[in-house]
């Protein structure tokens, strides 16, 4: 068994990177954790609704990190009209998201009728943007919708969407159920799924208590576990990486209540290869980490001549915090990543 891997810098089409002092502590982790395209989220204070407010939130983040690719986002809200969207396509941006409303962080301006968007999407489809979903459905006691089964109910809305817009590219964003692999499975080619690296490690068990471990959607079952392990083992090339890594200050973490989101971002592709190989599927981390993702979002494959990224087999105890850096941050403010403390059988010898 080699002690060393060879593999394109890896592209992560889900990632929270803030604002503030928390952007300016986390971008330049990103190329830290191996990955050098990044698919930023725009829910951010205020979001991204416009071209104009996601262009400039690109050059702050491309001050940060020079070396990394930064896909921008536009957060799906009724300023996003068919006409918004020739305006973002013209500049560049390639990827609308959509967060039903009350799900997650800052989606209070989120959708709530998904059919008010049909000319926008219409539009996406023909300017050939990608709509992002975040699967779930809001909870609500008298429909039987909690947070164990709203990805479940948000199923139909996704089947509806590609029935009534085919050529549309939609990604069904870090699903952690078996139904919605399934779903995906059965789905044409313009369908897509990111899975993160957490909900591949823990279940529902992992989080109840732990709120380090506590994201949107929340992790579920061991057999839903198992069926994520299962289509990445597999090399499905409609899954791929999307960390879905959400960085927040421990004390918004250990609060009454707790923020959702994991973050992963410093140590994703040593987390990656750590789990793969017990996954006994090594030899998938690539396309998984790159080809699939890069394929299905219409980016250039990786050419031989490219740079590389290099993992040795060496031990990495992952940090228990990471301190938050800037001018209005208080002595005592970090960010706990995911498995704190504990130890990974790989680590990016590449210098960086």
């Amino acid at each position: 068994m080699s002690d060393s891997l060879s593999l394109p810098w890896a592209s992560d089409f889900h990632c929270h990177l803030r604002q503030g002092d928390m952007m300016d502590t986390v971008v330049p982790m990103v190329e830290q954790g191996g990955v050098r395209t990044v698919l930023a989220m725009p829910n951010l204070t205020p979001p991204l609704t416009t071209t104009q407010m996601a262009v400039d939130y690109g050059a702050a983040l491309q001050k940060l990190a020079p070396n990394v690719h930064f896909i921008l986002t536009l957060y799906l809200s009724p300023d996003l009209t068919p006409e918004e969207v020739s305006k973002a396509a013209a500049a560049g941006i390639t990827v609308v998201k959509v967060y039903p409303s009350g799900v997650t962080t800052n989606s209070d301006w989120g959708v709530l009728d998904f059919k008010i968007y049909y000319p926008t999407f219409q539009a996406m489809q023909d300017h050939n943007l990608v709509l992002c979903l975040h699967g779930e459905c809001p909870s609500d006691a008298k429909k039987g919708i909690c947070i164990l089964n709203a990805e479940e109910r948000f199923l139909a809305t996704l089947r509806e969407l590609h029935q009534a817009f085919p050529r549309l590219r939609i990604v069904l964003e870090h699903a952690t159920t078996k139904a919605a692999v399934d779903c995906v499975k059965s789905l044409g080619d313009t369908v897509a799924c990111t899975i993160t690296a957490h909900h591949l490690f823990i279940t529902i068990d992992d989080w109840a208590g732990q709120p380090h471990h506590f994201c949107k959607p929340v992790a579920k079952y061991p057999s839903d576990r198992d069926a994520l392990q299962d289509v990445v083992r597999s090399g499905h090339p409609r899954f791929f990486l999307g960390s879905d890594s959400a960085p927040h200050p421990r004390r918004a973490k250990q609060g009454e209540r707790p923020a959702a989101g994991v973050f992963t971002t410093p140590i994703l592709v040593p987390l990656m290869a750590t789990l793969f190989e017990r996954l006994g599927c090594l030899d998938r981390l690539e396309a998984f980490i790159s080809t699939y993702g890069r394929a299905f979002y219409q980016l250039p494959a990786v050419s031989s001549s490219d740079p590389r990224l290099v993992l040795k087999r060496k031990a990495l105890e992952i940090p228990e915090s990471y301190t938050i850096n800037g001018s209005s941050a208080q002595e005592s403010d970090v960010v706990v990543p995911f498995m704190a403390k504990q130890e990974l059988a790989w680590q990016i010898d590449n210098g960086c």
